[in-house]
């Protein structure tokens, strides 16, 4: 008797331990992209479509949408950002939308911790509020989606896309100041030959004062113990070849070459014969 007793107790407790697994209707999802120097994040739910029509029934035109399921969709940027000519704080945001056929509203709201929509709509909370036109895809989206891609430095889109519906929500961000602000920050007495060389590559990437650009690919250069490293002296070359000097963007892709051939480097031996043979001709 006491055998079975203590066995009842083993079943219970392990019963009463016992977790269930199944999948939720709504998936989990978090996305984290960079574009150009800001980081953004998105958290959402992801209903599923079930062979339900969605735009214009389960979710009705004309009114707020939670913009997925369950707690707040998020966006969270750690720069200021430019929706429609109007400037998006850092911080976190709940996402709303309210989807019509011809046009939709993007809306940016302050409080996050609703489960689906506030109980009481504050209009003092709408931080941000865009319109942006939907299009239409030709294949269905199964799962509710949001994702973020960059365009290039200084651009990106939220794209949120459901059904055979997709909305773009282009954005600008300060790439190009944050990156002037910690060169002049940074290129001291105290900077170092990959700070020199970061800020000379970025102000040519952008082709701004290529004077300067040299200057401080050079100063990268000169600081170095031993040999310059060859995409240090690919970097110079092509910075020289800017400026008009041929004949010394000649010279120097000339080292980068022999540096690139020792160290068995394929892509920058490619990349040095071809502009030696380009530059040569000029």
């Amino acid at each position: 008797m006491k055998k079975l007793i203590i066995a009842a107790a083993l079943i219970f407790a392990v019963q009463a331990n016992a977790q269930i697994k199944t999948p939720q209707p709504s998936l989990k999802a978090e996305i984290e992209q960079t574009v150009g120097l800001t980081n953004v994040s998105v958290d959402y739910f992801r209903p599923a479509k079930k062979g339900r029509l969605v735009f214009g029934d389960l979710v009705p035109y004309g009114k707020v949408w939670r913009t997925g399921a369950n707690e707040n969709t998020t966006v969270t940027i750690d720069t200021d950002i430019e929706i429609n000519g109007q400037n998006l704080a850092p911080g976190k945001y709940a996402l709303y939308t309210i989807p019509k056929a011809e046009m939709w509203d993007v809306i940016f709201y302050k409080t996050t911790d609703n489960w689906g929509l506030p109980k009481n709509w504050n209009e003092n909370d709408v931080v941000l509020k865009a319109s942006v036109k939907p299009e239409t895809l030709t294949k269905d989206v199964e799962y509710f989606t949001i994702d973020v891609t960059p365009n290039n430095n200084n651009e990106g889109t939220l794209n949120i896309y459901w059904e055979k519906t997709i909305v773009h929500v282009p954005f600008n961000v300060p790439t190009h100041k944050i990156a002037m602000e910690s060169i002049n920050a940074n290129i001291n007495e105290n900077a170092k030959a990959s700070d020199y060389y970061a800020a000379g590559t970025y102000l040519f990437s952008v082709n701004q004062d290529i004077d300067k650009a040299l200057k401080y690919v050079n100063k990268a250069i000169d600081m170095q113990e031993g040999e310059a490293p060859f995409y240090m002296l690919r970097q110079k070359s092509l910075i020289q070849a800017a400026t008009g000097d041929k004949k010394g963007a000649v010279e120097t892709a000339e080292k980068s070459l022999k540096g690139a051939e020792k160290a068995g480097n394929d892509d920058y031996i490619k990349m040095n014969r071809n502009s030696i043979l380009e530059w040569s001709k000029s």
